[in-house]
């Protein structure tokens, strides 16, 4: 019989499979629909089949997860082969790595929040082992060793797959272990089937990266369930402050009452319309007046409406009342006829932008490899910014291949072309999908110069009305995921003619040409370097010279060669040089020397072995600098300090002796 039920078989027999008949699908009425492709599932899966034919008992015991385990035991350096948990990384490492192949990327939400939760599963499981630092990534190569042949897709990608997975983990174990010390210190408290506290398993989760189902997982290893729903409740609490906080209040979530706009502004940048209604504060008003902030609905309009990372427009709605722009304080009122004009200078900007982020976006996956994928963009008449997943840096000559692919399309001053079509027509034309994105049953296929994406932006007529393209920064936003932002046309002209600018100014100051600037810095540099150890050469000559004069003031206080100095011109370096020929000079001593530079005090403190069981350098030179405004400490011998009020120095010098003295009577 099955597992489980009075007739089942015990350890006799291994279940290869269990068919199970799908006829119905059950609706929520409960009413039970025959199905239009019956079906038989057997759950007899490869692992199985390869269980079967290598005569093992176990799909943890057929080769592949056999090697994967011993692999997570090298890396966990666990000698107990049968530990669960091996099983666990065994099992995640594979899936981590094969995801990360199809570009998803450890995140906060959808596939990224579902890869990064099986990361930090594992990676807790290896912390049970024993593991303190990066362990899982470790894997990855044994991994590939067994199914690259198979998948070489997973060779292809392994350095990319190694880094990310690298990079979550250095993040994780930066916070596991104060999370578990919370976690574990909790649970010695509850009793066996006692409630694990929701509000804390939220914060588990907010400060310290811990997935509500890890927290749940370690939970039940003590039969310990977690507040599900206080952790919820905890969770849209947040929800709701962030979204009170928000700036964009008005538009996004109103039911406009069946108000349809009709868009022109691909042909015209101008148009005739009228204003189907009017909401200040989401509430439907006859009338917006002087001062107020509200939405207006038109039946036609050629504003693009901020979509797929291109902001909206702006410019100005005209009537008979007046220009209605962003910082108007006339009125208007619904059924107004308006004529609705964007701004055509800034409408001519965004285009730019928004057109040559697609030839970005395609010559990033020429140069870096097609695991480029869009993760975020924001495109307006400034600047493009776009995110991409990309697990490191781009290097200088990468940064500049992108800019020569990118210029090399826009002088060949191609037509750009869009279609409008049905989506699988679109995807038989190879066009460009979003992953996550939700697209209609017909979309608009934008063709422009060497890129085919989905789109419904605005966009120039031919790549050569983007002008210039120039990248102005690169960096890294999450893990796995880098930043590109890059102007265009006369915003990239006066970027390029400011830059000339500081270096022309930065050349005059050095006296050369901009051409011989980097040539002049590396002497300038060198002529540094070199007045640097001549310096440092003078102030030990100073500091020997110095040592002479003091051995000479040194005070004899109960057989102790007492000195306390001020050396102007020596830094922390020559202090520490003068205080050791001064105790090697001196024999039986306590010293204290001070200096002062750019308002600070600096103080040293030696003492010859012979002495410090009465008097301790760390304890002489912070008796000094607690009267400079300062505190220190340090060996018995020797000890360093410093402070903040140089005019008491000289003062605090003079006590010294005093404080010798009472040391040693």
């Amino acid at each position: 019989g099955p597992p489980g039920s009075p007739d089942e078989d015990g350890d006799r027999y291994i279940e290869i499979w269990n068919n199970v008949f799908m006829q119905f699908n059950r609706d929520e009425a409960g009413t039970m629909h025959p199905l239009p492709k019956p079906s038989v599932d057997t759950g007899m899966g490869l692992e199985r089949i390869s269980a079967v034919m290598q005569h093992v008992h176990s799909n943890y015991d057929i080769d592949l997860f056999q090697t994967l385990i011993a692999a997570a035991a090298r890396e966990t350096q666990t000698t107990d082969l049968s530990n669960n948990s091996l099983k666990v990384i065994a099992d995640h490492i594979r899936a981590c790595s094969f995801l990360i192949v199809d570009s998803v990327i450890p995140g906060n939400e959808g596939r990224g929040y579902v890869l990064r939760r099986i990361i930090r599963r594992a990676i807790r499981h290896g912390y049970k082992l024993g593991a303190r630092a990066a362990f899982f990534n470790r894997i990855v190569p044994d991994l590939a060793a067994v199914m690259g042949e198979a998948y070489p897709e997973l060779v292809k990608a392994q350095n990319r797959v190694v880094d990310i997975l690298r990079q979550e983990e250095e993040r994780f174990f930066e916070t596991i272990e104060h999370g578990m010390g919370i976690l574990e210190t909790t649970l010695k408290t509850l009793p066996a089937g006692g409630t694990f506290d929701g509000e804390l398993a939220f914060k588990l989760h907010d400060t310290y990266g811990f997935p509500l189902d890890l927290t749940a997982d370690i939970c039940r290893e003590v039969n310990v369930s977690v507040d599900t729903a206080a952790f919820d409740a905890a969770m849209q609490r947040q929800k709701n402050q962030a979204r009170a906080a928000g700036k964009f209040k008005l538009g996004a979530g109103l039911d406009y009452a069946g108000a349809a706009t009709t868009f022109h502004g691909y042909d015209t940048l101008a148009h005739d319309g009228t204003v189907l209604a009017l909401y200040r504060d989401g509430v439907a008003v006859n009338e917006l007046k002087e001062g107020e902030l509200g939405v207006v609905v038109l039946d036609h309009t050629p504003f693009y409406a901020e979509s797929g990372g291109q902001a909206g427009d702006r410019g100005a709605l005209q009537s008979t009342h007046g220009v209605f722009a962003v910082e108007d304080t006339q009125k208007i009122q619904v059924g107004d006829a308006v004529l609705a004009r964007v701004d055509e200078i800034a409408r001519a900007r965004t285009m730019r932008n928004h057109s040559v982020t697609h030839l970005m976006h395609k010559a990033l996956r020429e140069v870096l490899g097609e695991h480029v994928q869009q993760k975020g963009s924001l495109v307006d008449a400034d600047k493009t910014r776009f995110d991409f997943v990309q697990p490191s840096p781009l290097t200088d000559a990468q940064i500049r291949e992108v800019e020569v692919r990118v210029n090399a399309e826009i002088l060949a001053n191609s037509a750009t072309q869009a279609r409008v079509m049905g989506i699988e027509d679109a995807q038989k034309t190879g066009a460009m999908m979003l992953f996550g994105e939700k697209y209609g049953d017909e979309v608009r296929v934008l063709d422009i110069g060497n890129s085919r994406e989905l789109c419904g932006g605005t966009h120039v007529a031919r790549t050569g009305d983007i002008g210039l393209f120039k990248i102005v920064s690169e960096s890294g936003v999450a893990a796995g995921i880098r930043r590109v932002e890059a102007v265009t046309g006369d915003n990239a002209l006066a970027y390029v003619q400011t830059r000339e600018h500081e270096i022309r100014q930065a050349a005059a100051a050095l006296k050369a040409q901009p051409a011989e600037l980097g040539a002049k810095l590396t002497q300038m540099l060198d002529n540094v370097r070199t007045l640097e150890k001549e310096l440092d050469r003078l102030k030990s000559k100073l500091a020997a010279s110095a040592g002479d004069e003091l051995v000479q003031q040194a005070m004899d206080v109960g057989g102790v060669r007492v000195l306390a100095a001020q050396l102007d011109g020596l830094d922390a370096k020559g202090l520490r040089e003068t205080a050791d020929k001064l105790r090697d000079k001196l024999k039986s001593c306590a010293l204290v020397l001070g200096t002062v530079a750019d308002g600070k005090v600096s103080l040293i403190a030696a003492v010859t072995p012979d002495v410090t069981g009465r008097i301790k350098a760390g304890e002489l030179v912070n008796f000094v600098a607690t009267q400079v405004g300062g505190k220190g400490g340090g060996k018995p011998d020797l000890a360093m300090a410093g402070g903040s009020e140089p005019t008491r120095l000289p003062a605090a010098l003079a006590s010294v002796q005093s404080w010798v003295r009472n040391k040693l009577v």
